[in-house]
């Protein structure tokens, strides 16, 4: 780490240009290179401006990157299997510590953030909230026994809130890798921080999510997993260049939000819903219980759990197998296949 103006200094002679070419300029364009340059200035300057740090104060850069599913849809909260890939627009902070036991957080265009690290427990008032999602991912990291400093963090997004990318997982996965730099020596790896922030969303913030928006962000780049054991999934990445296949993930401002807090409990009811057809075989999660079983079981599940648990079962068995299928075309380069 260095100082925040040795930081700007670098970044504007050029001298990270092939770190954020690698994230940021995927076509190979100096435009992108460019705008990417000028937006990592833009953060650094901004943190000087926001919280003033003394001249030797060291500072770094940290990404949470958007994710984005392409196979395996409400598979992986009943240890399904996942294709799931990073995306090039993310949460992009310029931190540093501050020597205090707090942190502090601005985000470009909304307000200021601050935690004591004293208390850390769960509270109900900020389900739902940015806050609660910090007071978790460092509740959980001093859990696992680190030491926690305080930090200060300017961050500005490209990550379209309440849009599917998953910003909250961003938002966590970038809190995390702050704290694993500062705190824990980068002791850390991404299934780590991925765990790290399932735990802040489901404790702290609220939901019942699964494992794969997380570990889409942390882990990075295009990737297959199988969460049958969510302790020690296995990740295997799938290695795949689509643009070779004229091809291009493209992300789609819809102008739609899921991020209302109706939308946290619809979100809860499919795990439920999911989870109330295993308990009829006496298990937790979908996967444990064989699809024929499952199948020859539907006229009496239509009566004990509703339609709508039932269509939700079927769902979770079609995707958890179109998830594997996908991830061995694009192992096999038979683009056609994935089709």
């Amino acid at each position: 780490m260095s100082s925040c103006k040795t930081l700007l200094d670098a970044l504007r002679a050029g001298s990270h240009d092939q770190v954020l070419a690698a994230l940021y300029a995927l076509d190979g364009g100096q435009d992108s290179l460019g705008r990417a340059r000028d937006r990592a200035c833009h953060v650094v300057q901004s943190f000087l401006e926001a919280f003033s740090p003394a001249e030797d104060a060291p500072a770094a850069l940290f990404s949470g990157p958007g994710r984005t599913e392409i196979g395996g849809n409400h598979t992986d909260h009943q240890h399904g299997r996942v294709l799931c890939g990073s995306v090039d627009l993310d949460m992009l902070a310029c931190a540093a510590p501050n020597g205090k036991p707090v942190i502090r957080i601005q985000s470009e265009g909304y307000p200021a953030l601050e935690i004591g690290l004293d208390d850390l427990r769960p509270r109900k008032e900020e389900e739902n909230t940015s806050t609660a999602l910090v007071r978790g991912v460092a509740a959980r990291v001093q859990e696992l026994g680190y030491t926690l400093t305080g930090f200060d963090a300017y961050v500005t997004s490209t990550v379209l809130s309440g849009s599917g990318l998953s910003s909250s997982a961003a938002y966590e996965v970038l809190v995390g890798n702050i704290l694993n730099h500062f705190c824990c020596s980068d002791g850390l790896d991404p299934i780590a921080i991925a765990k790290i922030g399932q735990y802040a969303e489901n404790v702290h913030f609220g939901k019942l999510s699964g494992l794969m928006d997380q570990m889409g962000s942390s882990v990075g780049g295009a990737v297959a997993i199988d969460f049958g054991d969510p302790a020690d999934p296995v990740v295997r990445p799938a290695g795949y260049d689509f643009s070779r296949s004229g091809h291009a993930l493209c992300i789609v401002d819809t102008g739609s939000d899921h991020s209302a807090k109706y939308l946290t409990e619809d979100y809860s009811d499919i795990t439920r819903e999911m989870r109330s057809v295993a308990a009829h075989f006496g298990k937790v999660v979908l996967r444990e219980v064989p699809e024929a079983e499952f199948r020859s079981a539907i006229p009496a599940l239509r009566k004990e759990c509703g339609d709508r648990a039932v269509l939700r079962a079927l769902h979770f068995y079609d995707d958890d197998r179109r998830a594997v299928e996908e991830a061995q075309a694009l192992e096999a380069r038979d683009f056609g296949r994935f089709l």
